[in-house]
């Protein structure tokens, strides 16, 4: 008769690597922000649930879309700790950082054609260049290198320089 095989519940962090596709360092590097937890045997090797797969795979995907580490963190905290991430909570935090790509995408769209106008006048002005001096505040007062001269702004309710206040 033919021997099934145990089932396993707990992969080591090797074999973690293995199956998520993640590298070692960054299993140690997502447990040390508390993105995944282990426990520690005897031995004091690291033991992780496999339930930990759907995590990490669910961190990663989440990276690659662009998504900060400090944002995933936060989605996962809103789980129970050991609980997997499921179709439903993918579906619902995706839906959230929509918005919040949406609007990358629309900064880099707008960074992207600011650069071919900089390429194309070559000129980088600290007084009006977007991408050399962006939300520019003393633009209408005095111009940036002045500004960085460490002249003074004229007029009332100026800012002084160096202060970093509008």
């Amino acid at each position: 008769m033919p021997q099934i095989p145990e089932k396993i519940h707990e992969l080591t962090v090797g074999r973690l690597a293995e199956r998520s596709g993640a590298a070692v360092s960054a299993l140690h590097f997502y447990e040390s922000k508390g993105l995944i937890s282990s426990r520690r045997t005897p031995g004091n090797q690291r033991r992780y649930s496999r339930d930990t797969l759907r995590r990490v795979a669910f961190i990663r995907a989440a990276q690659r879309v662009g998504i900060p580490l400090a944002t995933i963190r936060g989605a996962l905290a809103g789980l129970p700790q050991e609980r997997t991430p499921t179709r439903e909570d993918w579906a619902r935090l995706s839906e959230a950082w929509r918005a919040e790509l949406d609007e990358r995408i629309e900064q880099l769209n707008r960074l992207r054609d600011h650069l071919t106008d900089c390429i194309g006048c070559g000129c980088l002005s600290l007084d009006s260049c977007v991408l050399s001096n962006p939300d520019d505040v003393f633009g209408d007062r005095l111009t940036g290198s002045r500004l960085l001269a460490g002249d003074r702004p004229a007029g009332p309710g100026a800012p002084q320089a160096g202060t970093g206040t509008a």
